[in-house]
């Protein structure tokens, strides 16, 4: 009789553990990540996407402003605009001019590539190296600046004789510089050997009509 009594005791109690063990568990649920200090998956995911896109659109931006600097920098590249016309940035032909009075017409052209301005109004010219073959300036015609570049020319007037009888040298070259005191006199040929003396020679102008030299 106490053997069944004891087995029933036993049972009884070990049934009354189990209930107490599931209610302890269903009253206290998972355990909240928020009480051990853990982040939650979701906050760590979006705080992630959020760097990565600030990131990404700050090195796109940098990218933007560099190729930015890079082509401003060419547009604001002037290189040779406004220097003055050397005489070896230019190419020169003299031509015979029978009317209305006889000379020979200078024409300067910038050389390819080159953009440049006659900034002093009269050439200088001349004829051997002796004083006596300097050309005067007379003050005819000018402009003051010429731009020359691609097609644009000037032009230039001498008269290689202004006095009267026999007198004077035969030359066969005229030396041309844009300044008296350019480095780099160009000595051009002319269409034929005049007699020289006393000559004269006008400003710079674009219009031919306005570089007809005489004597005033």
């Amino acid at each position: 009789m106490r053997s069944r009594l004891t087995t029933r005791s036993t049972r009884l109690v070990l049934a009354a553990a189990v209930v107490t063990a599931l209610a302890a568990t269903t009253a206290c649920g998972p355990e909240d990540p928020s009480e051990t200090g853990a982040a939650a998956p979701s906050d760590s995911t979006s705080s992630d996407a959020s760097a990565s896109a600030e990131d990404t659109e700050s090195g796109n931006n940098g990218g933007s402003e560099a190729r930015k600097g890079g082509t401003e920098a060419p547009t604001g590249d002037k290189s040779g605009y406004g220097q003055s016309c050397g005489t070896n940035d230019l190419d020169f032909t003299v031509t015979w001019e029978a009317q209305p009075i006889s000379h020979y017409l200078v024409t300067a052209k910038a050389k390819s590539g080159i953009t440049c301005y006659l900034d002093v109004n009269t050439p200088s010219v001349s004829f051997g190296s002796g004083a006596d073959g300097v050309a005067s300036p007379v003050g005819q015609g000018g402009e003051d600046p010429i731009k020359l570049s691609g097609a644009s020319v000037a032009y230039a007037g001498i008269n290689v004789k202004t006095t009267e009888g026999e007198g004077g040298k035969q030359f066969e070259n005229v030396i041309i510089a844009t300044s008296e005191d350019d480095p780099n006199p160009a000595e051009v040929e002319l269409p034929d050997a005049p007699t020289v003396n006393k000559p004269i020679v006008t400003n710079w102008s674009t219009k031919r009509n306005e570089v007809i030299p005489r004597i005033v």
